[in-house]
C-alpha cells in the first residue's frame, strides 16, 4: 500500500483549473529557459525500446521493464525507465557538435516503484544531454551547468509568482554543493535519506555529488546503475519541500560515464554481461561522444513550484483504495 502524508491545515493554492492552466505555463516557461541555459533543441524519444540493444536504464537493478511482444517482428519491447543512454546515442546519430544538446519529454512506467506523496508508478521529465569536450569532464563544469539549471527552476517560479501572486513558495539561487561521502562524515549514524534531511533543511537549495559507489561505511548513499553517470561526476539536485518538511529531489543527472569509467563501473556492479551489448559496446571502442545530462522532474517541479501536497495533484496515475480515501478527507484533489 502506497504511504501518504497530509500537512496540517493543507488547503491547494490553486484550484483544480488553475492548476492545469499553471503547469502548462510552467512547462513552457522552463523548457524554454533550460533551452537557452545549456544550449538545447526540442528532439522526439522514444516510449518503448528492443531490450537487445541495452539502452534501457534499469535504474537500481531490480525494477523490472513493462515489456510486450511486438507481432510485426516477433519480438519484444520494453516501456523505457528513463532516456539516459538512448539521449547518447542519439547525440552521435544526429551528428550534434560539442557544446551542444538535446531536450525531450520523456514518459515512463515504473511499475515497481514504491508510491506515496512524491512517487507514482507514471514518470514524466525533462530528459537533456550534450556533448562536451574533455577539457570540460570536470567537476567545475558540472557545478556551472547545475547552477545554470538551479537559476532556470528560480525564474519560472518569478514568471508564475507573477502571474499567481497567490504562490508563496520561495527558492534559494546559491547552490550548496556537498559529496556523500562528506554527508556520511557529518551524520555517520543516521540513514541517507535523513542525511538529506538534515542538510538539505538547513542550506534549502544542494546538489549532494558522488552517488553510487560504495562509501567508507562499505554501502553506497544511494543506487545507480553503472552504465550512464559517472559516479565520481554525478549528483541530484535537492531542493527544501516546506509544505512536506523534507528534501525534495527534482533531478538526477551527471557527466556521462567514458571508456575508463565504464570498464570500473560494471565490474564494480557485477555487470560485465552488459559488455557486448551495441550500446555499451560502442562505448568501450570510444565511438559515443563525451555527454553529460540528466532528468527533470515535470511533476516534481510542479508540486514544488504550485505548492502542492502530493503528485496526484499534478499528474493522472493510479493510487490504492486507502490513498484516494484520505486525499478525498483532506481536500488533495487527485487527477
Amino acid at each position: 500500500m502506497s504511504k501518504i502524508t497530509v500537512p496540517e491545515g493543507y488547503k491547494p493554492t490553486l484550484g483544480m483549473y488553475d492548476t492545469q492552466t499553471a503547469i502548462g505555463t510552467l512547462k513552457r516557461t522552463f523548457e524554454e529557459k533550460l533551452c537557452l541555459a545549456l544550449n538545447l533543441k526540442r528532439v522526439s524519444a522514444p516510449l518503448f525500446v528492443d531490450p537487445d540493444t541495452g539502452l534501457n536504464d534499469d535504474l537500481n537493478g531490480f525494477e523490472r521493464p513493462v515489456s510486450f511482444s511486438v507481432k510485426e517482428t516477433d519480438g519484444k519491447a520494453v516501456v523505457v525507465h528513463s532516456l539516459a543512454k538512448w539521449k547518447r546515442m542519439a547525440l552521435w546519430n544526429y551528428g550534434f557538435s560539442a557544446g551542444e544538446g538535446l531536450y525531450t519529454d520523456m514518459n515512463a512506467i515504473r511499475r515497481d516503484e514504491e508510491m506515496d506523496n512524491l512517487h507514482s508508478i507514471y514518470t514524466d521529465q525533462w530528459d537533456w544531454e550534450k556533448i562536451i569536450t574533455p577539457e570540460s569532464r570536470n567537476e567545475r563544469y558540472l557545478k556551472t551547468v547545475v547552477n545554470a539549471i538551479v537559476g532556470a527552476i528560480c525564474d519560472t517560479l518569478e514568471v508564475l509568482k507573477c502571474r499567481y501572486p497567490q504562490l508563496t513558495t520561495t527558492l534559494k539561487r546559491e547552490v550548496t554543493f556537498i559529496t556523500s561521502q562528506e554527508l556520511e562524515d557529518l551524520y555517520p549514524n543516521e540513514t541517507p535519506k535523513m542525511r538529506e534531511t538534515l542538510f538539505v533543511k538547513e542550506h534549502k537549495t544542494v546538489f549532494l555529488m558522488q552517488i553510487g559507489d560504495k562509501l567508507r561505511s562499505g554501502k553506497p548513499h544511494d543506487g545507480r546503475a553503472p552504465d550512464y553517470d559517472d559516479w565520481s561526476l554525478n549528483g541530484d539536485i535537492l531542493f527544501w519541500n516546506e509544505l512536506l518538511g523534507c528534501a525534495f529531489e527534482i533531478s538526477s543527472m551527471g557527466i556521462r560515464v567514458n571508456e575508463q569509467s565504464l570498464d570500473y563501473q560494471l565490474n564494480a556492479a557485477n555487470a560485465n554481461d552488459r559488455r557486448a551489448l551495441p550500446f555499451h559496446s560502442a562505448l568501450l571502442s570510444g565511438k559515443l561522444p563525451l555527454t553529460m545530462g540528466g532528468g527533470i522532474g515535470q511533476s516534481r517541479l510542479s508540486m514544488l513550484l504550485l505548492e502542492k501536497a502530493h503528485i496526484g495533484e499534478v499528474q493522472v496515475s493510479i493510487w490504492d483504495e486507502e490513498t484516494k480515501r484520505v486525499c478525498k478527507e483532506n481536500g488533495i484533489v487527485l487527477l
